[in-house]
Protein backbone atom coordinates (compact mmCIF):
# COMPACT_ATOMS: atom_id res chain seq x y z
CA UNK A 1 0.00 0.00 0.00
CA UNK A 2 3.00 2.40 0.23
CA UNK A 3 4.47 4.26 3.60
CA UNK A 4 0.65 6.16 3.72
CA UNK A 5 -1.53 3.25 3.82
CA UNK A 6 1.02 1.19 5.54
CA UNK A 7 2.09 3.48 8.60
CA UNK A 8 -0.06 6.63 8.73
CA UNK A 9 -3.80 4.79 7.84
CA UNK A 10 -3.81 2.49 10.87
CA UNK A 11 -2.99 5.58 13.17
CA UNK A 12 -5.80 7.84 10.95
CA UNK A 13 -8.37 4.58 11.99
CA UNK A 14 -7.55 4.67 15.76
CA UNK A 15 -8.13 8.27 15.76
CA UNK A 16 -11.72 8.05 13.91
CA UNK A 17 -12.77 4.66 14.75
CA UNK A 18 -11.46 4.47 18.28
CA UNK A 19 -13.42 7.60 19.73
CA UNK A 20 -15.25 7.03 23.33
CA UNK A 21 -18.68 7.93 21.64
CA UNK A 22 -18.60 4.39 19.59
CA UNK A 23 -17.33 2.05 22.45
CA UNK A 24 -21.22 1.44 23.64
CA UNK A 25 -22.28 0.56 20.18
CA UNK A 26 -18.82 -1.97 19.83
CA UNK A 27 -20.00 -3.70 23.28
CA UNK A 28 -23.74 -3.63 21.17
CA UNK A 29 -22.32 -5.46 18.40
CA UNK A 30 -20.48 -8.08 20.16
CA UNK A 31 -22.83 -9.05 22.59
CA UNK A 32 -24.30 -11.82 20.24
CA UNK A 33 -20.22 -13.89 19.79
CA UNK A 34 -19.95 -16.94 21.61
CA UNK A 35 -17.77 -19.87 21.69
CA UNK A 36 -14.34 -19.88 18.96
CA UNK A 37 -15.33 -16.36 16.95
CA UNK A 38 -13.57 -14.18 13.87
CA UNK A 39 -12.48 -10.62 13.88
CA UNK A 40 -12.34 -9.43 10.54
CA UNK A 41 -10.41 -6.42 10.36
CA UNK A 42 -9.13 -6.62 13.90
CA UNK A 43 -6.74 -3.57 13.29
CA UNK A 44 -5.42 -1.94 16.73
CA UNK A 45 -7.94 -4.24 18.99
CA UNK A 46 -10.64 -1.56 19.52
CA UNK A 47 -13.00 -4.14 20.56
CA UNK A 48 -11.00 -6.29 22.89
CA UNK A 49 -12.61 -4.04 25.62
CA UNK A 50 -15.89 -5.17 25.16
CA UNK A 51 -15.96 -8.74 24.27
CA UNK A 52 -18.73 -10.74 26.72
CA UNK A 53 -17.56 -13.45 28.68
CA UNK A 54 -19.04 -15.67 26.26
CA UNK A 55 -16.56 -15.46 23.45
CA UNK A 56 -13.64 -18.84 24.00
CA UNK A 57 -10.60 -17.70 22.02
CA UNK A 58 -10.57 -14.78 19.00
CA UNK A 59 -8.80 -15.37 15.64
CA UNK A 60 -7.85 -12.02 14.38
CA UNK A 61 -7.06 -11.31 10.76
CA UNK A 62 -5.31 -7.94 9.98
CA UNK A 63 -3.19 -7.08 7.28
CA UNK A 64 -1.39 -4.60 8.62
CA UNK A 65 1.82 -5.14 10.93
CA UNK A 66 1.84 -1.74 12.32
CA UNK A 67 -2.06 -2.07 12.96
CA UNK A 68 -1.24 -5.42 14.92
CA UNK A 69 1.80 -4.03 16.92
CA UNK A 70 -0.60 -1.25 18.25
CA UNK A 71 -3.10 -3.61 19.08
CA UNK A 72 -0.19 -5.10 21.77
CA UNK A 73 -0.69 -3.60 25.02
CA UNK A 74 -4.75 -5.01 23.86
CA UNK A 75 -4.03 -8.61 23.22
CA UNK A 76 -1.77 -9.12 26.28
CA UNK A 77 -4.10 -7.65 28.48
CA UNK A 78 -7.22 -9.65 27.36
CA UNK A 79 -8.78 -12.03 29.46
CA UNK A 80 -9.93 -13.91 25.74
CA UNK A 81 -7.31 -15.87 23.96
CA UNK A 82 -6.35 -13.44 20.78
CA UNK A 83 -4.33 -15.06 18.26
CA UNK A 84 -3.23 -13.46 14.72
CA UNK A 85 -4.30 -16.02 12.00
CA UNK A 86 -4.63 -14.36 9.01
CA UNK A 87 -4.02 -11.08 6.78
CA UNK A 88 -6.66 -11.53 4.10
CA UNK A 89 -10.20 -11.29 4.56
CA UNK A 90 -10.64 -12.33 1.23
CA UNK A 91 -8.66 -15.51 1.47
CA UNK A 92 -9.27 -17.45 5.25
CA UNK A 93 -6.86 -19.62 5.97
CA UNK A 94 -9.05 -21.90 8.06
CA UNK A 95 -11.38 -25.08 7.84
CA UNK A 96 -15.20 -24.76 6.55
CA UNK A 97 -17.42 -24.26 9.29
CA UNK A 98 -14.84 -23.63 11.84
CA UNK A 99 -16.03 -20.64 13.94
CA UNK A 100 -19.18 -20.00 15.58
CA UNK A 101 -19.04 -16.49 15.31
CA UNK A 102 -17.40 -13.77 13.56
CA UNK A 103 -16.88 -10.07 13.72
CA UNK A 104 -16.68 -6.93 11.59
CA UNK A 105 -16.70 -3.53 13.13
CA UNK A 106 -15.85 -0.90 10.05
CA UNK A 107 -14.00 -3.36 7.84
CA UNK A 108 -16.70 -3.99 5.52
CA UNK A 109 -15.95 -0.81 3.39
CA UNK A 110 -12.38 -1.06 3.09
CA UNK A 111 -12.14 -4.71 1.51
CA UNK A 112 -11.33 -4.56 -2.02
CA UNK A 113 -13.30 -7.88 -3.12
CA UNK A 114 -16.25 -7.58 -0.47
CA UNK A 115 -17.89 -10.48 -2.09
CA UNK A 116 -14.96 -12.39 -1.79
CA UNK A 117 -14.61 -11.79 1.77
CA UNK A 118 -18.11 -12.46 2.86
CA UNK A 119 -18.59 -15.43 0.82
CA UNK A 120 -15.38 -16.54 2.96
CA UNK A 121 -16.51 -15.33 6.22
CA UNK A 122 -19.96 -17.85 5.50
CA UNK A 123 -18.05 -20.59 4.39
CA UNK A 124 -15.45 -20.41 8.07
CA UNK A 125 -18.80 -20.28 10.00
CA UNK A 126 -21.00 -23.26 11.63
CA UNK A 127 -24.58 -23.38 10.59
CA UNK A 128 -26.25 -21.54 13.02
CA UNK A 129 -23.29 -18.94 13.23
CA UNK A 130 -23.83 -15.53 13.87
CA UNK A 131 -21.83 -12.90 11.82
CA UNK A 132 -22.02 -9.79 13.59
CA UNK A 133 -20.97 -6.05 12.09
CA UNK A 134 -21.10 -2.74 12.96
CA UNK A 135 -20.21 -0.37 9.82
CA UNK A 136 -21.10 2.42 8.14
CA UNK A 137 -22.13 2.72 4.27
CA UNK A 138 -24.82 3.92 1.99
CA UNK A 139 -26.88 6.71 3.80
CA UNK A 140 -31.05 5.87 3.67
CA UNK A 141 -31.84 9.26 2.52
CA UNK A 142 -30.98 10.50 -1.15
CA UNK A 143 -29.33 13.61 -0.33
CA UNK A 144 -26.71 11.95 1.90
CA UNK A 145 -26.20 9.77 -0.42
CA UNK A 146 -25.59 12.60 -3.14
CA UNK A 147 -23.04 13.96 -0.88
CA UNK A 148 -21.34 10.38 -0.42
CA UNK A 149 -20.67 9.76 -4.07
CA UNK A 150 -18.98 13.20 -4.44
CA UNK A 151 -16.89 12.67 -1.32
CA UNK A 152 -16.23 8.76 -1.95
CA UNK A 153 -12.73 9.33 -4.25
CA UNK A 154 -11.58 11.39 -1.84
CA UNK A 155 -12.22 9.02 1.24
CA UNK A 156 -10.76 6.24 -0.81
CA UNK A 157 -7.90 8.42 -1.11
CA UNK A 158 -7.31 9.37 2.55
CA UNK A 159 -8.80 6.07 4.21
CA UNK A 160 -7.39 3.29 3.02
CA UNK A 161 -9.24 2.35 0.39
CA UNK A 162 -12.76 3.53 2.00
CA UNK A 163 -15.94 3.47 0.78
CA UNK A 164 -18.76 5.26 1.75
CA UNK A 165 -21.40 3.99 -0.42
CA UNK A 166 -21.23 0.51 0.20
CA UNK A 167 -25.10 -1.11 1.36
CA UNK A 168 -24.05 -3.20 3.71
CA UNK A 169 -27.67 -5.04 3.96
CA UNK A 170 -27.57 -5.63 0.33
CA UNK A 171 -24.12 -7.13 0.47
CA UNK A 172 -25.02 -9.20 3.00
CA UNK A 173 -27.73 -10.56 1.57
CA UNK A 174 -26.02 -11.01 -1.99
CA UNK A 175 -23.48 -13.27 -0.51
CA UNK A 176 -26.15 -15.80 0.89
CA UNK A 177 -26.61 -14.34 4.33
CA UNK A 178 -30.32 -14.11 6.41
CA UNK A 179 -30.54 -10.41 8.02
CA UNK A 180 -30.96 -10.90 11.63
CA UNK A 181 -32.14 -7.13 13.80
CA UNK A 182 -30.37 -4.44 12.27
CA UNK A 183 -30.30 -1.07 13.61
CA UNK A 184 -29.40 1.73 11.15
CA UNK A 185 -29.00 5.46 12.07
CA UNK A 186 -26.80 8.15 12.25
CA UNK A 187 -24.05 8.80 14.73
CA UNK A 188 -24.56 11.88 16.86
CA UNK A 189 -21.71 14.18 16.23
CA UNK A 190 -20.33 12.84 12.91
CA UNK A 191 -21.12 14.81 9.08
CA UNK A 192 -24.31 12.53 7.69
CA UNK A 193 -21.66 11.11 4.64
CA UNK A 194 -19.43 9.70 6.82
CA UNK A 195 -21.79 8.64 9.94
CA UNK A 196 -24.69 6.58 8.48
CA UNK A 197 -23.99 3.27 10.42
CA UNK A 198 -25.70 -0.47 10.45
CA UNK A 199 -25.75 -2.10 13.86
CA UNK A 200 -26.51 -5.73 13.81
CA UNK A 201 -26.44 -10.33 12.58
CA UNK A 202 -26.74 -12.13 10.27
CA UNK A 203 -26.39 -15.64 9.60
CA UNK A 204 -25.34 -18.13 6.80
CA UNK A 205 -28.68 -18.76 4.88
Amino acid sequence: MGFYGDRIVPHLVEMTCGMSALTPLRQRACAPLRGRTLEVGFGSGLNVGVYPDTITEVAAVEPSDVGWSMAADRVAGSSVPIERSGLDGQKLPFDDESFDAALSTFTLCTIPDLGAALAEIRRVLRPGGTLAFLEHGLAPDEKVRTWQRRLEPIQKRVAGGCHLTRDVRAELTAAGFALGTVDSFYQPGVPKPHGALSLGTAQPA
